[in-house]
């Protein structure tokens, strides 16, 4: 009987800087230092809660992949109760080798242990080896997560917003009352058709 070479055990302290480096994408844009402090504060969370667990793979002693799993709902609006599996990623050096299969059958017995029926969660767009897997696991599509910046999305409504429609800074609307006032105008000076008999 051959030994699994993967092992699976709860996040510690010292595995911060680990999940900087394999979450680099999915942390917030600061400075490495920065995101391994976060990622300290989530791993004290995590462990606090009976509703989380961050969960590290180690393949051969060294880690490998890792996990945050989170009790919550499907979605702020549908209050079905649903286990979040957040970013379950494996490093390079080590996929293939059954690690992203083992995290996601710990989500799994982790969403029966705490009696939730449905389990989600999200991957790159670009990712297409990453949806390929979650397909395979009978996971769908529900939703496409977009995020932006809070000045892109300001700038984008503005240009597409109707130029009749456009208020001034006071917010007085002197634009859109002197568009009326044109219309009106424009009105009255055509001539009146007599009804047709």
């Amino acid at each position: 009987m051959t030994r699994s070479l993967v092992t699976l055990r709860a996040a510690e302290r010292g595995d911060a800087p680990f999940l900087a480096d394999l979450w680099s994408d999915a942390l917030r844009r600061v400075d490495f230092p920065e995101q391994v402090a976060d990622l300290e504060r989530i791993i004290e969370a995590a462990a606090a809660s009976p509703h989380q667990r961050l969960v590290v793979a180690d393949y051969d002693g060294q880690p490998a992949g890792a996990v945050l799993l989170k009790v919550t709902t499907v979605t702020s609006l549908n209050l079905e109760p649903a286990l979040q599996v957040l970013s379950p990623h494996v490093a390079p050096a080590f996929r293939r080798h059954g690690i992203g299969r083992m995290l996601m059958e710990c989500a799994a017995t982790f969403a029966e242990e705490s009696g939730v029926p449905q389990v989600c969660t999200a991957v790159a767009a670009g990712s297409r080896d990453g949806n390929r897997f979650m397909a395979r696991l009978a996971l769908g599509p529900l939703a496409t997560y977009r995020v932006a910046p809070v000045t892109a999305v300001r700038a984008r409504l503005a240009a597409q917003r109707p130029t009749a429609l456009v208020a001034t800074p006071t917010g007085s609307g002197r634009q859109l009352s002197k568009v009326l006032a044109a219309r009106r105008s424009m009105r009255r000076a055509q001539p009146s058709t007599p009804p047709s008999s």
